[in-house]
C-alpha cells in the first residue's frame, strides 16, 4: 500500500471522493485497500441494520456496512455507480462500506482542509472531522475510526 500513501513531507493529502446521497465525502486514500463493484452479500443475523453482511474477497471475509444507513439516512438503491470500499483500518481490521459513487482523486494541502467545529461535528454525527476545499466545491473528510464504530 505504500504506492497510495502520499509523502507528508509536502503536507499534501490525497482523498478518493465518494457521493452518499448528494453530499460529497472524502475518504484518506491511506485507508483504501481496494474499490469494489457490488457483489453478492451474504446476510448475516441479529446485527445492526447498517451492517449489511459479508463478502468473500479473496477469501478473506470481510464486514460490509451500509454508509448510508450509519449516517440515518434512506437505504441503499443499487446502481451501476454502487460501489463498496474496502478500508483497512489500524483499530478496527479490514471493513467494506457501500457508497452510491466514487468520483476522483483529490490532492488537498494543509491550507485548503479546516477543521470542523465541535458544534459542527455534531450535527453530521461526528462522522466529519474537517472539510477540504478543492475546485469542485466543499468535501467533507469522513473520521473513518468513528464511521466504522459501533
Amino acid at each position: 500500500m505504500d504506492e497510495l500513501r502520499v509523502g507528508n513531507n509536502d503536507g499534501n493529502m490525497q482523498y478518493i471522493v465518494i457521493k452518499v446521497g448528494d453530499e460529497s465525502y472524502g475518504i484518506n486514500i491511506s485507508y483504501v485497500e481496494n474499490i469494489s463493484r457490488m457483489v453478492n452479500i451474504r446476510r448475516v443475523p441479529k446485527v445492526a441494520p447498517y451492517l449489511k453482511g459479508v463478502i468473500n474477497l479473496r477469501g478473506e471475509v470481510v464486514p460490509v456496512m451500509s454508509l448510508r444507513l450509519k449516517m440515518g439516512l434512506e437505504d441503499d438503491e443499487y446502481t451501476k455507480a454502487t460501489r463498496i470500499i474496502i478500508l483497512k483500518l489500524e483499530q478496527h481490521g479490514t471493513i467494506g462500506i457501500i457508497v452510491d459513487e466514487v468520483k476522483e482523486v483529490v490532492t488537498l494541502t494543509e491550507e485548503q482542509i479546516e477543521k470542523v467545529s465541535a458544534d459542527a461535528s455534531l450535527e453530521h454525527g461526528n462522522f466529519v472531522t474537517s472539510v477540504g476545499k478543492c475546485a469542485d466545491g466543499l468535501v467533507s473528510l469522513l473520521d473513518l475510526n468513528v464511521v466504522a464504530t459501533e
